[in-house]
């Protein structure tokens, strides 16, 4: 009798996530947070710590045909970073773990390195320990990111309210566009190997994705304000996705607003170019890095003074369930479409 076999794309990255971790127990008083947020919390005696670790494995989320191993250095350590400042943290250490080919040589990891150096030089992050091994094939990468909060001071998903703002950071969409662009080159240079790459000078968006920034800035500066968000979450998998986790870690529905949704000059113009509507890519492109979060109507008027932040909706009852309220003024269902890690027909 042959056994039943469940696919992992069936489920999808964040099914399996909830499938796999459904029995998990803790054990120990000093673990506040578990599986399920951005990062887990634990209580070290003063400050408690935050941690988070994330994978990044060539060909599926990156191609070295155009990702200059510098800048994956310096990005796969933000990526991380950014997690932590999600929880309202503030990161401390990082190791890092490589499975390499043997085609790398020694001067390829030291521009790798580069890269990751700079990113700690940056946020002042201590590279504490990792690993290497072998792979048989591709370059897999590894981080944990380990910060530092004041006790009960972090902020999880889970914890908007209804009639919360819904706010993001920065631009949205400009990284999936940004990948958009040198996937199209790729494929001219590998059907035609003597053309040279033409970016048209789309430096901005291709910045947002070879070499993102976490918003160190904005969690520093809703500090000062006295703004604490409700809830929380990094822009990985797109805007409507990150806001799916919310509501659903906090029980609620939501209204978004097309034409309040931040979309950079440059990333539009590459939208109409790849015939794409730019609020698709904003909603579902993921990469940004930048912090999606909702706080209590009273904190607006603190909210318009920083021109990085957008109020882009409002949190619901859960039974309102999730739209988007276009230009025009029609109501649509929002759906959660970020990417799937899954899905090998991608």
């Amino acid at each position: 009798m042959q056994e039943e076999r469940t696919e992992i794309s069936s489920l999808g990255e964040f099914g399996l996530i909830d499938h796999l971790t459904k029995n998990n127990e803790t054990v120990n008083a000093g673990t506040i947070l578990s599986v399920g947020d951005d990062a887990a919390v634990i209580d070290n005696f003063g400050k408690q710590t935050v941690v988070s670790t994330d994978m990044l494995v060539e060909g599926v989320h990156f191609d070295l045909m155009y990702n200059p191993l510098k800048h994956l250095g310096y990005k796969s350590v933000v990526v991380n970073l950014s997690d932590i400042y999600a929880m309202n943290a503030t990161p401390t250490h990082i190791t890092m773990s490589l499975a390499i080919t043997n085609r790398f040589s020694v001067e390829a990891l030291d521009e790798f390195y580069e890269g990751v150096y700079a990113a700690c030089e940056k946020y002042n992050v201590d590279l504490i320990g990792g690993d290497t091994t072998t792979s048989l094939k591709g370059f897999i990468i590894s981080v944990t990111a380990i910060g530092e909060v004041t006790p009960d001071k972090f902020i999880t998903r889970s914890g908007a309210g209804t009639g919360d703002l819904i706010c993001v950071s920065g631009d949205v969409g400009s990284a999936f566009l940004g990948l958009q662009l040198l996937d199209r080159e790729r494929r001219i240079f590998l059907e035609h190997p003597g053309v040279q790459p033409d970016l048209g000078d789309r430096t901005y968006i291709l910045g947002r994705l070879l070499k993102p920034e976490a918003r160190m800035d904005i969690v520093e500066w809703l500090k000062a304000n006295e703004i604490t968000p409700t809830a929380m979450i990094d822009v990985s998998d797109g805007v409507s996705s990150e806001v799916f986790h919310i509501c659903k870690q906090s029980g609620l529905g939501a209204v978004l607003y097309e034409d309040k949704l931040p979309i950079h000059q440059e990333a539009k113009e590459m939208a109409y170019e790849f015939k794409l509507d730019p609020t698709t890519c904003a909603l579902s492109g993921g990469e940004d890095y930048e912090l999606l979060f909702t706080v209590k109507q009273d904190d607006y008027e603190k909210l318009v003074l920083n021109e990085q932040i957008s109020v882009i909706g409002y949190t619901t009852a859960k039974e309102e369930g999730m739209h988007l309220i276009t230009r025009s003024g029609n109501k649509h269902t929002l759906l959660a479409q970020g990417w799937n890690a899954f899905d090998t027909k991608k």
